[in-house]
This record gives structure tokens, C-alpha cells and sequence, in this order.
């Protein structure tokens, strides 16, 4: 599967949540991920744990800019891992704790993460399909962001399990 996905800093979170509901976007739910990250050979591979879901591992390759990008993906389950990249424990890189609020703007989730020791951020993604191909997804990301304008900051180039790999370079 592909999406295009858009990530940036969050300035005003509360800006945010007001400027979706007046979009029409309808708030899904709030949830705590915890998101742990592998060292695998190519790409990258996390798996994602969030209460009263099943857990998810997605493997996805995506290059590291801060404008939106296409992003390559596949999610697995536990059995499908083993299989994919056997069954001796993978070496663990990262965990990210998070809180996201899912909401979802005419097909495109939109998200406000709360991530422990880093902030608030805002990430878009825009499934591709049949109905909407990766031009259309980037025009939708692009109207996102500028009726969110006000409450952005900076493009994000990586991940946040990239990001706190940097902060800990830093203070190191």
C-alpha cells in the first residue's frame, strides 16, 4: 500500500482541534501508542501497540524530507513478521510513547501527536487508491496545511523515533 504523508511541528494544539472542527473533520478517537522500533536491513520496521487494538507491526519505506512524501507500506501481523524476518528477536533501535487524536477530513486522517519528550505535532496522511491518486493526495495535504497555518511550525524531515535518536546525539 501507499500514502502521502505530511508531518510538522504543532505550535497550538487546542488552534488545531478548534480549525478541524470548523473543516468538518470528525474526531475518531484518542489513543496511547507505543510505538517500537527495529533495527531491520531495509526500511524500517515498527510495531505499534495501542489498548483495546490488536497489535500492528508495519514495515514501510519512505525517504526523509520535510515536504510531503510517498510513503510504502505493508502492516503485519505477529505470524507475518516471523515469517518476513524470522523468528529470533529483532534488535529493538527506538519506543516512542504518544498520545494521538485521530481525525479524519473527507477520506485523510489527520493527526495531533502528543509525543513524551519531544512535543506536539501534526501528521497528515493521504491513503492512495483507485480514487485518489498521489497528485490528489498532495493537493489535499497541501489545503490541510494552509487552513491549519496559524497553528503549525516547522516541516518535519523524519520520524520521531528519528528525532529523539537526535536528541540524544545532542546531549551526548
Amino acid at each position: 500500500m501507499q500514502n502521502v504523508d505530511f508531518k510538522c511541528e504543532l505550535r497550538d494544539p487546542q488552534l488545531a482541534r478548534i480549525a478541524l472542527k470548523k473543516l468538518g473533520a470528525q474526531h475518531v478517537h484518542t489513543v496511547e501508542q507505543i510505538d517500537t522500533y527495529y533495527r531491520v536491513p531495509d526500511g524500517r520496521l515498527k510495531k505499534r501497540e495501542s489498548k483495546g487494538e490488536p497489535i500492528e507491526y508495519i514495515f514501510y519505506h519512505r525517504i526523509n524530507r520535510p515536504q510531503p512524501k510517498l510513503s510504502h507500506f505493508t502492516i503485519y501481523t505477529e505470524e507475518q513478521v516471523k515469517h518476513r524476518f524470522g523468528t529470533r528477536p529483532l534488535p529493538v533501535w527506538m519506543v516512542v510513547h504518544k498520545t494521538r487524536e485521530i481525525y479524519l477530513l473527507r477520506g485523510t486522517h489527520v493527526h495531533i501527536d502528543n509525543v513524551q519528550d519531544l512535543g506536539h505535532f501534526l501528521e497528515v496522511d493521504a491513503l492512495v487508491g483507485p480514487n485518489q491518486h498521489v497528485g490528489r493526495c498532495h493537493r489535499i495535504i497541501g489545503k490541510i496545511r494552509e487552513l491549519l497555518g496559524p497553528a503549525l511550525g516547522e516541516p518535519i524531515a523524519t520520524g520521531y523515533a528519528d528525532l529523539i535518536q537526535q536528541d540524544k546525539d545532542n546531549a551526548a
